[in-house]
């Protein structure tokens, strides 16, 4: 298969297939907008004291610093000035990267934008189950069904393509 040949139908409806693609696709297109934003909120920061920034939000709300989650704030804003952005940058416009060009994979109902899709969510289940086991909660269950079911979705598409030649664009 080359990079321009698209995905053959593997479900019973091609409009429900393809719905559910650019779902997965607008999904990813997304993960990958909040990534950028992130990281342009994380620029802003550069020169900046985090601590100083975190303890004058906690005043600004009247919140009290000892409580649990104002104390939670200010660990993060301290491990967050610990960080050296020029080592992060790199490594998170890759992730923008991968989220963009698998979205508009998807999109274009590309072969190996489902190998990408269901590899790399792959990847997260481990994680997402174990912080499930150390924090139970309704999002993060939410979360990795979610996840798994994105999975799922790509992983039945490839299983029941397999041995069928590809369409060409």
């Amino acid at each position: 298969m080359t990079p321009d040949e698209t995905i053959p139908p593997a479900v019973a409806t091609p409009g429900g297939r393809r719905r559910a693609l650019r779902a997965i696709a607008v999904f990813e297109a997304a993960k990958g907008l909040a990534a950028l934003a992130a990281g342009i909120g994380l620029l802003q920061l550069l020169h900046h004291d985090i601590h100083r920034l975190a303890v004058a939000l906690l005043w600004r709300f009247h919140l009290d610093p000892a409580l649990p989650y104002p104390t939670l704030l200010l660990h993060y804003a301290d491990l967050l000035g610990a960080i050296d952005l020029r080592t992060l940058a790199p490594v998170a416009l890759a992730y923008i990267a991968v989220r963009f060009l698998e979205a508009w994979g998807l999109w274009k109902e590309k072969t190996w934008a489902e190998w990408l899709g269901a590899l790399s969510g792959a990847l997260y289940i481990p994680l997402e189950v174990a912080h499930l086991a150390h924090r139970p909660g309704a999002i993060n269950a939410g979360v990795l069904l979610l996840n798994l079911g994105v999975v799922g979705f790509l992983a039945f598409q490839l299983w029941a393509r397999r041995g069928k030649p590809a369409n060409k664009v």
